[in-house]
């Protein structure tokens, strides 16, 4: 298998093991649930640029969804326009066992700082402090998710037949979840657990670590799971690396190898 498509499995396969970031229903957004996921499928939709990692995660989902039997995807990523003025855009209609969904499609990393807001769904945020989980609630109830009654939206589902009074209206949020190292064995009552695939810390905090090898990771291989197979740096030579994203105030998400082989996912936030 040629490496860019090894790379491509690893990170769809990154993304198949990673969990809902809720169960069920939260505040009225309703996970997508009902179909079962099989680890082995292969990514077989054609790349064909270097998408960002949003679009990228959409095309894992398409492919994902197309495996299973019961759904039937009508459109992806429909344009919604009023006078050639894009309004906004439908990320999937699906029939799911002939019953039709909007499906709005969310991929996040997201690391907890009880510093910000007054709840737990405020208190988890984006690496570099540019937005949070509660952000994007917000934005997908009063924003994404209302499009669907838009009235350019009636029109264009007219189409396919649809009327939107049928339509369900469903979320598939994924997320990665990253404590600091001190709230590793804190429990969070908002969210799945499941979802924490590492830790967090502060620059002054790296001498935690000054046995361990590093990897930092491209943007992409964000969703991989960590593995021995790449060129490991240094202490010294990751700390140069790390001032270059630390200066810029960008927080990377790097590979951690201790001595005794144990690997790690693990932010270096520069705030």
């Amino acid at each position: 298998m040629h490496f860019k498509n090894k790379e491509i499995q690893l990170q769809y396969q990154g993304y198949l093991e990673t969990k809902p970031l809720w169960t069920k229903t939260l505040n009225n957004l309703h996970q997508f649930t009902g179909y079962q996921l099989n680890y082995i499928d292969l990514f077989k939709l054609k790349i064909n640029d270097n998408p960002r990692l949003g679009k990228l995660v959409e095309q894992f989902v398409f492919n994902e969804l197309n495996e299973n039997e019961s759904i039937n995807i009508i459109t992806e990523n429909l344009q919604i326009q009023n006078h050639k003025i894009t309004v906004g855009e439908l990320d999937c209609i699906l029939l799911q066992n002939n019953i039709p969904h909007h499906l709005e499609i969310i991929y996040k990393f997201y690391l907890y700082d009880s510093s910000v807001g007054n709840s737990e769904i405020e208190h988890w945020i984006g690496p570099n402090r540019n937005d949070s989980f509660y952000q994007k609630y917000k934005k997908l109830i009063h924003k994404q998710l209302p499009l669907l009654y838009h009235e350019k939206t009636i029109e264009a589902l007219k189409k396919y037949n649809l009327n939107v009074k049928d339509i369900h209206q469903k979320v598939l949020f994924k997320a990665q979840l990253f404590p600091h190292i001190n709230d590793l064995e804190k429990d969070f009552p908002v969210i799945n657990n499941e979802c924490i695939e590492g830790f967090y810390i502060y620059e002054k905090e790296l001498n935690l670590f000054e046995d361990c090898k590093f990897f930092i990771p491209t943007k992409h291989n964000w969703l991989v799971k960590p593995h021995y197979n790449v060129d490991w740096l240094s202490f010294e030579d990751f700390k140069e690396k790390l001032a270059l994203f630390l200066n810029k105030k960008n927080s990377p998400l790097s590979w951690l190898k201790k001595n005794n082989g144990e690997l790690y996912k693990v932010f270096i936030v520069w705030w």
